[in-house]
């Protein structure tokens, strides 16, 4: 096998191990993906200063975020449907972010529940919540989480209703798939893939699956999740979620500023700068192109992570530069969990951290604290 070098050696190796379906359904867009597109895009625009003769010696990643220590500013994010990429995806990432020492952050949509993936970690994880009509199941996840000890929820507030994704309609995406002649095809062409699912019984969203009222089954599951997701959702209810949750909050899916000032005055702990991977709205901003605006209006007052096209640790270090105390990755972490399992993340991580840690040198710092934008020599935001 060739060496893996970059995360675009991951995405190569996953597209061939991964069925089609559940590779399209991580490495796309709503739309025409322009969003999508862009997120990645612009952070090659950004131009870095190269400093020489400084001392590069004893350098450190290390910082918080949200008060917690990590060994750098990154988390793997929530993405859906994880425990599809590699068998028990979910479990495999989280054990990855802890034996790191970054956060991980387990979708409401994961195939592994929040008790599957406690069951194999030792320290506590962040919850991605999804706000749904019924308000008793919402109410029962936030218990389940406090339960497991997750040390963070992160409220998302870009999905009251979801953007069309073009692929996974084409793909007639469903999980556990349905057994279609095509769906067969591409699954008896990855025997490593079918295996390993072979080998466990999680194969459907573990999270809803015999907690929701009235969902007994895979049809009662499917007709209950398409018509939860909630589009009353307000910024009224997030001051409901924080007192049921009584912990640290984040709120993700911030793109506008002055979204972002009513972020600030919730209470909450932090916010991500994020437009859903180019998930959602297609033909908005990317993320990194608004981080700056986000910063200057509320970074005094809170703390502001970022989301979205991150594909390198050069990427992290840009962000970190425009004002991000923290980043989440999502299908780099993704693709190297469909390449390679556990070891796969691990790999996608140690790549980011060697990356940030040598590009940081190179603009002349040694520690996290003295990244600003003095290390940007352009950039057209």
């Amino acid at each position: 096998m060739a060496p893996i070098l970059e995360i675009a050696d991951l995405k190569k190796l996953a597209r061939k191990r991964v069925p089609k379906l559940f590779f399209d359904y991580a490495d796309s867009g709503s739309y025409t993906e322009s969003t999508y597109r862009a997120n990645e895009s612009d952070f090659a625009r950004i131009k870095l200063r190269q400093r020489v003769l400084v001392d590069m010696s004893d350098r450190t990643l290390e910082t918080t975020m949200v008060g917690e220590k990590v060994k750098m500013p990154v988390a793997l994010a929530p993405t859906g449907l994880t425990g599809m990429q590699h068998a028990d995806g979910e479990m495999l990432a989280a054990k990855a972010a802890e034996e790191f020492g970054v956060p991980f952050t387990l979708s409401t949509m994961s195939i592994c529940s929040i008790e599957d993936v406690a069951s194999v970690t030792t320290r506590p994880f962040w919850f991605q919540l999804y706000v749904m009509r019924d308000r008793d199941f919402v109410v029962n996840l936030i218990e389940r989480a406090k339960a497991a000890k997750c040390s963070a929820l992160v409220l998302t507030a870009d999905l009251q209703l979801l953007g069309q994704r073009h692929k996974d309609i084409r793909n007639s995406l469903a999980a556990p798939p349905k057994l279609t002649p095509k769906h067969l095809y591409q699954m008896a062409i990855r025997p490593r893939w079918c295996w390993n699912m072979l080998q466990t019984n999680r194969r459907t969203f573990r999270n809803i699956h015999g907690h929701a009222k009235n969902v007994t089954d895979l049809s009662s599951l499917h007709s209950w999740t398409a018509e939860q997701f909630d589009p009353k959702l307000s910024w009224k209810d997030v001051e409901w979620i924080r007192k049921q949750w009584g912990g640290k909050l984040i709120i993700k899916g911030i793109l506008d500023v002055e979204d972002a000032r009513m972020a600030a005055k919730t209470g909450a702990d932090a916010i991500v700068v994020s437009n859903h991977g180019g998930r959602q709205l297609d033909g908005a901003h990317s993320s990194i192109s608004m981080l700056p605006k986000i910063v200057e209006a509320v970074g005094h007052k809170i703390e502001i992570h970022m989301d979205g096209g991150i594909r390198s640790g050069q990427d992290v270090l840009k962000a970190v530069a425009l004002g991000a105390k923290g980043t989440y990755i999502g299908r780099p972490f993704l693709y190297g969990l469909g390449a390679m399992g556990k070891d796969g993340v691990t790999k996608a991580l140690e790549i980011i951290a060697k990356e940030m840690d040598v590009t940081m040198a190179l603009c002349g710092k040694r520690q996290l604290a003295d990244i600003d934008k003095t290390i940007i020599a352009e950039s057209p935001f």
